[in-house]
């Protein structure tokens, strides 16, 4: 048997190739981070070659740097951040115009269109989603109708679509495939029928010879294999592909109905694994599908989705600069026993879940004289946690059983002192598990799974183990005092941008 699973975890700020074993230990690893694009106020771009050109750099560097070859890896599982929106030519695979990210907000003109045209209902029954700038579908229709040439060029039969999944297995493979995570994020996958549309593809006017073929997320057929001229230097399977946040909660284990995980990253995502049953929420949460393992039926999620998590902490150190590196602000968080009274609520690509409004923009409220850096540095991490209780209390209402405790995971787990003040935040416990990064072991998971390399569910749960659990502190008056300040600043967001 050969002795590793690769995992290319393709991120909203970075690229990293992470070899795991069969103890789902991390080996190795490489990471680049890639350029963020801002051509104007709400748009957000990346780069797609440069996105093929780190994934190259970081496979090539692990592998050099352990002495890793083809040979020794059973199977290749990608994970990436969802709902990113590539076109590139069918001939030549060069990206037509650069990708436009999740949480890029210039397709607000289109949602409201459909939703004045009467499609919500129709799009939110087929697909669990409401008609948001969040979603792949909205942004396939403006780059054909603005960028030159486009249109007809899709008609012709010479582009494809795929989210950054499809991008990479396209340039390893030749071969252009999806899964049922991914394509359940672009409003064109039917949740019961795990295909395109039709009815949905014709309110949009998009055409299926664009779209990638759906596969399982773990698939013993493989979606291809990787071609000896690419990065790994001979061919190995192809056969995981999952979205980062269902990627993450594979790789906490969450496999019955009702457990649930939370992913601190770029943004911050909850997921309450509700098994083979398709629930619609009613609070502002998304229906979507959790993964698929070979033939085996789908199993659904319930997620709540924040966009601004670490990228608020990004936005501290780039933009502000107010701190030079994420760590620093446990520290200087630490330095001051509240945020004074001081709110930052970055809703900078409007306001995600619960509430789904493209109109809300970032507030700081409660200044006074009284506030120094270190007040909005913890205001921002406090940020995080009110959003995640948001969410959480919606999951709550959705299920009908509140959780008791919650699996956290992503890279801003690693501050001690955010993981208290959620828990606190809450009222409930944290846990953090001994592999925080689980989102790329979720993907080696689906791809060990496809090639036997791991037996079956049990033996992934038996590889999870606790790191460090945190409970509640704080008293219940401070508590719910502190959250009603966060939902009168929530509320100075709202209107802000006109119709």
């Amino acid at each position: 048997m050969a002795r590793y699973v690769g995992a290319i975890d393709s991120g909203t700020t970075s690229t990293r190739f992470v070899l795991f074993d069969h103890a789902g230990s991390v080996v190795a690893y490489e990471q680049r981070e890639h350029e963020q694009i801002f051509p104007r106020s709400g748009w957000v771009e990346h780069n797609p070659a440069q996105i093929w050109q780190r994934t190259q750099q970081v496979i090539r560097a692990t592998l050099d740097r352990t002495g890793v070859s083809a040979a020794d890896i059973a199977a290749i599982g990608i994970t990436n951040q969802r709902e990113t929106a590539i076109l590139w030519d069918r001939r030549t695979g060069e990206a037509v115009h650069n990708a436009i990210v999740w949480q890029d907000t210039r397709t607000d003109r289109i949602c409201k269109e459909l939703e004045a045209a009467g499609h919500r209902e129709t799009f939110y029954h087929k697909t669990g989603l409401p008609l948001a700038t969040y979603f792949s579908g909205p942004k396939i229709r403006w780059l054909l109708d603005n960028v030159d040439g486009l249109q007809a060029r899709a008609e012709a039969g010479d582009l494809l679509f795929g989210t950054v999944d499809s991008w990479l297995i396209w340039h390893l493979t030749g071969q252009h495939v999806t899964d049922p995570t991914n394509a359940s994020r672009t409003m064109l996958m039917g949740l019961e029928s795990l295909d395109w549309d039709d009815e949905l593809l014709g309110i949009l006017d998009i055409s299926r010879s664009l779209l990638p073929e759906i596969r399982p997320s773990s698939d013993p057929s493989f979606y291809g294999m990787t071609q000896p001229n690419g990065p790994f230097g001979g061919a190995i399977p192809v056969c995981g592909d999952l979205g980062d946040q269902q990627a993450a909660t594979v790789g906490q284990s969450c496999f019955a109905t009702g457990e649930a995980k939370n992913t601190y990253g770029t943004g911050c995502f909850m997921l309450l694994n509700t098994g083979e049953e398709i629930v619609h929420s009613q609070n502002g949460l998304l229906t979507t599908v959790c993964y698929q393992l070979g033939d085996g039926r789908p199993v659904y999620a319930l997620e709540g989705s924040i966009a601004m998590a670490g990228a608020t902490i990004q936005w501290l150190r780039d933009n502000l600069q107010l701190i030079r590196s994420a760590a620093e602000t446990e520290t200087i968080a630490q330095s001051v026993d509240d945020a004074g009274g001081c709110y930052l609520v970055p809703a900078f690509s409007g306001l995600f879940a619960p509430y789904w409004r493209s109109d809300a923009r970032g507030v700081l409220v409660g200044l006074t004289r009284y506030i120094n850096r270190a007040h909005i540095v913890r205001a921002a991490l406090e940020s995080i946690c009110y959003q995640t209780r948001e969410v959480l209390e919606a999951m709550n209402a959705d299920s009908g059983v509140p959780l008791k405790a919650l699996k956290v995971d992503g890279g801003a787990t690693a501050n001690n002192f955010l993981m208290q003040l959620q828990a606190d935040i809450l009222g409930t416990e944290v846990i953090r598990p001994q592999v925080a990064e689980t989102t790329s072991l979720g993907a080696a998971y689906a791809a060990g799974l496809a090639v036997g390399y791991w037996e079956d569910l049990d033996a992934l749960r038996d590889n999870w183990q606790v790191d460090r659990r945190w409970r509640p502190q704080l008293d219940q008056a401070r508590r719910e005092s502190g959250f009603a300040g966060w939902k009168k600043a929530v509320a100075r967001t709202l209107d802000w941008v006109e119709p």
